[in-house]
């Protein structure tokens, strides 16, 4: 039996993790979760769960006793808002990792598996590749970026063994649709189920890539199965040559709420890059890994799975610095 230490528990993909694992049979899970990103009936029976913050280090360190394998997907994932929360975001992103890190030292885990994000690589010409240079364009993905640096100075000091994962925009059953600050594909579809307008920010253009949360989940198990020494490596995981603007991603939301579309649009987010995507042939070629669910599938499974449940939007986070370019629709005005 296989002990694996899973952080951010009830969030996206944490819970498929921890349902992809326990329906393969022969692994142990133990989860934590402040629900400030998660969602309380993601978590699965079977798993050892406990309401801990990973910046609570002492119980996070005796919670993670015996286990082999840390995944942390821990963070606020708030990548827009960072611009105006930049202290919440940068202290659950690089203190968490850096108290999930040393717990794991402390166990002697056989591999820290650490969720970053493509905000890693800012503003340049994608697909984006893991030989690129860093440089992100705002709090979120600096905070991201130096968390991953702090993971290399323990492997440095310490002999830390882990890999850094790279999702991009992980969507699925699970996601936390109710959330106005993040999760554009889980807002268009509470928005379009309530007959309510898409709000869609600057021209409607961006492109970005999708990732089908088991998708993503398929490439981590793989990952997690390897017994050599990962090293620090990166690996983008999700899909290829699947980009779709927000527009056009309006418009499939419209078709699979079988719902009018009707679109309000507003000035550009600030900091937001026009265009990101990945390419995920580092993982393909090393891991034979492929992700095969297609954009549409998982529009249909999200729909089936919010449409018993549409929620008012939760305006649960603090915006801690406003101005005339903060979005509307995170100051209660819109949704």
């Amino acid at each position: 039996m296989v002990k694996v230490f899973i952080t951010g528990v009830a969030g996206l993909l944490g819970s498929t993790l921890a349902k992809h694992l326990l329906a393969a049979g022969g692994y142990e899970i133990v989860g934590v979760d402040n629900y400030i990103g998660g969602i309380e009936d993601n978590v699965p029976a079977e798993v050892d769960f406990y309401n801990v913050d990973i910046l609570d280090n002492a119980t996070i360190k005796k919670l993670m006793e015996g286990c082999e394998i840390v995944f942390h997907a821990a963070a606020l994932p708030y990548e827009g808002l960072s611009v105006w929360s930049p202290t919440i975001t940068a202290t659950s992103i690089v203190s968490g990792t850096l108290s999930v890190a040393m717990a794991a030292l402390h166990n002697k885990v056989r591999l820290l598996i650490n969720c970053s994000s493509m905000a890693r690589y800012g503003d340049q010409q994608p697909p984006f590749t893991e030989d690129m240079n860093t440089k992100p364009v705002d709090p979120y993905g600096l905070a991201k970026v130096q968390a991953e640096e702090h993971l290399a100075m323990l492997r440095e000091i310490h002999g830390l063994n882990y890999v850094t994962v790279v999702p991009h925009n992980v969507i699925g059953v699970g996601q936390r649709y109710f959330d106005p600050f993040r999760n554009v594909v889980g807002i268009m579809i509470n928005r379009s189920l309530q007959d309510k307008a898409i709000v869609v920010y600057g021209d409607g253009e961006q492109k970005r890539s999708f990732s089908d949360a088991i998708d993503c989940i398929k490439a981590i198990k793989r990952i997690m199965d390897s017994d050599r020494d990962l090293g620090g490596q990166v690996y983008n995981i999700g899909p290829d040559h699947n980009e779709i603007s927000i527009v056009g991603l309006a418009q499939a939301v419209s078709k699979a709420t079988d719902k009018e579309l009707t679109i309000e649009s507003y000035p550009d987010r600030p900091r937001e890059v026009k265009n990101a995507y990945c390419s995920s042939a580092k993982v393909s070629q090393e891991f034979n890994y492929s992700a095969d669910t297609t954009l549409n599938q998982t529009l249909t499974d999200m729909v089936t799975w919010i449409k018993p449940r549409v929620r008012p939007f939760e305006y649960h986070l603090e915006i801690e610095y406003q101005n005339e370019h903060t979005p509307k629709t995170w100051t209660k005005e819109l949704i």
